[in-house]
């Protein structure tokens, strides 16, 4: 038995110091810091299967390297596999974060459930009675996915060694503890050194491993920031529990693009993909109604078109209130600004009312035009017609200033129907025999004698 070790860990950062403190010098938190026991006894390796392949570690003239790609594992799963850039990497290591109650679980369950590869799904918080019935309703007739509770991790290698599963699903990453850490489940020392065996066992028998792991309140994964490090990919599933909707997004990739996203609809049968989700944000109505704009926005490399509402009335109070969901208040208030001096509307005694439908918010700057058609549409009570939208950033002096790959939104206008799009004259654009009508526009005037 070697001699019991301990330590001193911030459960806030993850710092280590040699003697407890009141306060964290790293991120000034106060009463965080705890001891931990960080060594119990001398490692014994587990087991590697004998048709894992070890190779000598030498130094290679870069040249001679070999980049033969190996090939990916398809999910069946297409907004997945678009976020982790075409399918999930053997042996590599992807944690999966989120708020409690978004659907975490249910997204890999669901995943495992219709994978056709043999899958070990690890469960620390559910029975096995209990994830039955949640697969009951997602997919019951799968008969590669084997359910496995279990949280010590010496006895979850003994599975892994006698199923040989081709992938392995744990949840939580908080829930694991070793035997060779004396501390609680979820201790920053448990969570490294759960991780580390998880990783060594993944790089040497090239068998990819999901994680999920739990968030702090400030919505950053619980556990030390060296976790995120570890791992080849970092998921982020994101939404409003009041709202179907939820985004997947790549917060780090090794193998592939941060820049896409997936998006999911939740129902009670679990996550449906929602390839086209454009036609989903846009409200489908027969007539034309004053206030509705649409614009042609990016999420990550995605072109969506989204509907922004515009609500524009006398204040009966005396101070005018400006409200906007889903867009940032003080950027309305500056477009608000830029249509009363540069083009001449007083709506510094009006009410403004703004909403993005769907409940997603967006930060391009790309539907600042969006936003002031609508505007300006509910303010005169003249409705935009519904084949219009619109892509470009307003500036200060009332120009219209241009975006990035404003072909790709045109080309995602022209697909779902639109009929004009209107965009700044000073975007460089190469399309020919587009059907859809460019507008050029440079001014917040032109804009104006356009709709009123």
């Amino acid at each position: 038995m070697a001699k019991i070790k301990t330590s001193f860990f911030c459960q806030n950062c993850g710092s280590q110091y040699s003697k407890w403190q009141g306060q964290c010098t790293a991120c000034k938190e106060w009463n965080t810091i705890v001891e931990e026991v960080i060594q119990k006894e001398e490692k014994s390796d587990w087991k590697t299967p004998t048709s894992a392949v070890k190779r000598s570690s030498k130094p290679l003239r870069i040249n001679e390297i070999d980049v033969t790609q190996e090939a990916r594992m398809n999910t069946q799963d297409e907004e997945f596999n678009r976020v982790l850039g075409g399918g999930i990497v053997p042996g590599s290591l992807i944690l999966l974060g989120g708020e409690p109650g978004i659907g975490k679980s249910t997204l890999l369950l669901q995943i495992s459930l219709k994978l056709p590869y043999k899958t070990l799904y690890v469960s620390g918080e559910e029975s096995q009675q209990q994830i039955r019935m949640r697969a009951e309703r997602i997919n019951p007739n799968s008969a590669n996915c084997y359910i496995l509770t279990e949280t010590k991790t010496q006895n979850i290698f003994k599975q892994i060694e006698a199923l040989e599963p081709d992938i392995v699903v744990i949840d939580s990453i908080q829930t694991l503890h070793s035997d060779y850490i004396e501390s609680s489940s979820g201790s920053i020392s448990q969570i490294k050194e759960c991780t580390t065996e998880l990783i060594k066992f993944a790089k040497e028998t090239a068998t990819p491993v999901i994680l999920i792991g739990h968030i702090t309140k400030d919505g950053t994964i619980a556990g030390p920031k060296i976790l995120e490090h570890m791992v080849d990919t970092v998921l982020q599933f994101e939404g409003d529990r009041n709202h179907v909707f939820r985004i997947l997004r790549a917060h780090k990739n090794r193998f592939g693009s941060t820049n896409e996203l997936g998006i999911y609809e939740m129902q009670g049968s679990g996550l449906r993909e929602v390839s086209n989700p454009s036609e989903i944000l846009i409200s489908k109505k027969d007539e034309e109604l004053s206030g509705n704009a649409v614009a042609s926005t990016l999420e990550g490399m995605r072109p969506l078109m989204i509907e922004v509402q515009a609500l524009v009335s006398t204040a009966v109070y005396g101070t005018p209130q400006r409200s906007a969901t889903g867009f940032n208040a003080k950027r309305l208030n500056m477009l608000l600004a830029v249509l009363e001096k540069r083009a001449g509307f007083r709506l510094g005694a009006k009410d403004v009312f703004l909403n993005i439908t769907g409940g997603i918010s967006v930060d391009d700057p790309a539907i600042d035009l969006a936003v002031v058609a609508s505007v300006l549409s509910s303010n005169e009570d003249v409705a935009i017609p519904k084949d219009y939208c619109f892509a470009a950033e307003v500036g200060l002096s009332g120009e219209i200033r241009p975006v990035q790959r404003v072909e790709q939104r045109i080309l995602e206008a022209e697909k779902l129907g639109f009929s004009t799009i209107f965009i700044s004259k000073y975007n460089k654009i190469a399309l020919k025999n587009t059907v859809i009508k460019i507008q050029l526009i440079s001014k917040i005037e032109d804009l104006v004698s356009f709709l009123v």
